[in-house]
């Protein structure tokens, strides 16, 4: 499975204080119950004392042997050499705490607590992987995975992303440089687990388009890399996320990151952010805002649906596909703000267009009489909380486009794709529709060039009287 080494080392560590903690506990109960010659007991302050030195060095001991590192793809054998080194040194360090404080533990107590917590890390660890997979299969979309390159080094890639399908990988097929192959010739299908297309690399601007991928690895030797750069900097521009089998080093402006597949080092471009732990803290604020928002307003959309449905024939609800992360659709709600047939008198009105790619009228005909004081107080928006509570959606981040918009971006407004889309962002607090195509675009970019937590909080407060008052809303 793809793990960045952060998120590992947090989840792991995590886990690892819970599991020390138990057993500690565990171990403390034992001493307890049983009839020994001497009398075990701990004060409440003594035991968080000796508690909380046992959680850190247990951490500490796993970051300074970089056990955290390779627990999710290690095999059997190392998992139990590390967990027992780290158990051992755990113990050592307890006891040499114990003598320099003079607290007179027992050492029976110190045993049981250093077997039982190599008991349970163990039993965690060597089912971790599967557990995680279970997890992402379960909840987590499908991770679309290309590999360039046909020969051994690809192959081999792509059987170790067969047996990643636990964990939620899927790999889409081959890309074929036109040298490979015997006589220049690749092949046109690759047979692994299951029969793989092989397409030309040229191809690879209309695989993006038709399908989602989520990043493409470069599986070729370095002298083949040299000559791929055109392809990193289109994947740089949609901001495809892409990683390098070997030791080259292409001229692209992604953030660079080092990973590791199994024994495989991996460079890892991502013109996206792509920092695990701070999109997760993101996505549980989207959860905890949408859900709060969806209870306290739902009074009041239920007014707003009776309203609409008075005053115009039609369903309350407007439902539409739109494309989400790296492309994926999924079908977008609002209050409906325009007659019934809007879609059908589109045709007509395509004249009066201001805009060059998207559709967008000034003070629209087919608005209805409350739709106006809904889209000029972006009331209509409120059902997109549910977007956001299933993860379609984020509170912030570029909106969400109609699949015939994306079809004609240019290839460097297609990296908007490569984040969540939301309900407000730059745009928002720039003018609102008044921006034009091109500055809206720009300043998607700029949102994610320059993501981080503190921007999302200052977007959404800068939203909040730009919607109460209605600026720049047609």
């Amino acid at each position: 499975m793809f793990t960045r080494p952060r998120k590992a080392r947090v989840l792991f560590g995590l886990s690892d204080i819970i599991l020390a903690a138990l057993a500690f506990e565990a171990a403390y109960q034992t001493r307890a119950v049983l009839h020994l010659e001497h009398t075990f007991y701990l004060t409440v302050e003594r035991k968080a004392l000796v508690l909380g030195f046992a959680l850190v060095t247990w951490v500490t001991i796993g970051l300074w042997l970089g056990i955290y590192e390779r627990l999710d793809s290690g095999h059997p054998r190392v998992i139990l050499r590390d967990t027992a080194r780290q158990c051992a040194s755990g113990a050592l360090c307890l006891v040499l705490f114990e003598y320099v404080l003079r607290l007179d533990l027992s050492r029976f107590f110190l045993g049981l607590f250093s077997a039982y917590a190599w008991v349970l890390l163990l039993l965690f660890r060597l089912t971790a992987g599967r557990v995680v997979g279970v997890i992402r299969r379960e909840f987590a979309a499908p991770h679309y995975v290309m590999v360039v390159g046909t020969g051994e080094r690809a192959i081999r890639m792509a059987e170790a992303l067969e047996q990643s399908a636990e964990y939620g990988v899927r790999l889409r097929g081959f890309l074929s440089e036109q040298s490979e192959g015997p006589e220049g010739a690749p092949p046109a299908e690759i047979a692994l687990g299951s029969l793989y297309k092989v397409q030309p690399i040229g191809e690879l601007p209309s695989i993006l388009r038709q399908h989602v991928v989520d990043e493409i690895i470069f599986a070729v030797g370095s002298e083949s890399l040299a000559n791929l750069e055109e392809v990193f900097l289109l994947c740089d521009e949609e901001g495809v996320r892409t990683r390098v089998a070997v030791d080259f080093f292409p001229h692209v402006n992604s953030t660079v990151s080092l990973d590791r597949f199994g024994a495989t080092p991996l460079l890892t471009f991502t013109a996206a952010p792509y920092d695990e732990i701070r999109l997760l803290v993101k996505r549980l604020t989207d959860i905890a805002i949408a859900a709060a928002g969806l209870v306290v307003l739902a009074p009041f959309m239920a007014a707003i649906g009776i309203l609409i449905r008075l005053t115009s024939p039609g369903p309350v609800i407007f439902r539409q596909v739109r494309c989400g992360l790296n492309g994926r659709r999924f079908l977008f709600y609002k209050f409906r703000s325009m007659c019934q047939n809007a879609e059908e008198l589109k045709p007509a009105l395509e004249h009066l267009n201001t805009r060059e790619t998207v559709f967008k009228i000034p003070h629209d005909p087919r608005l209805t009489s409350i739709g106006r004081y809904l889209r000029k107080f972006s009331i209509d928006e409120w059902p997109q909380l549910w977007n956001v509570l299933r993860g379609d959606m984020s509170l912030v981040g570029p909106r969400p486009a109609v699949p015939g918009e994306v079809d004609r971006y240019q290839r460097w407004q297609r990296r908007r794709l490569r984040m969540r889309p939301g309900l407000t962002c730059l745009w928002a607090i720039s003018g609102r529709d008044n921006v034009d195509f091109e500055t809206w675009m720009k300043l998607d970019m700029q949102y994610i060039d320059n993501w981080s937590l503190a921007l999302d909080w200052k977007i959404l407060l800068r939203t909040i009287p730009h919607v109460l008052m209605g600026h720049g809303a047609n």
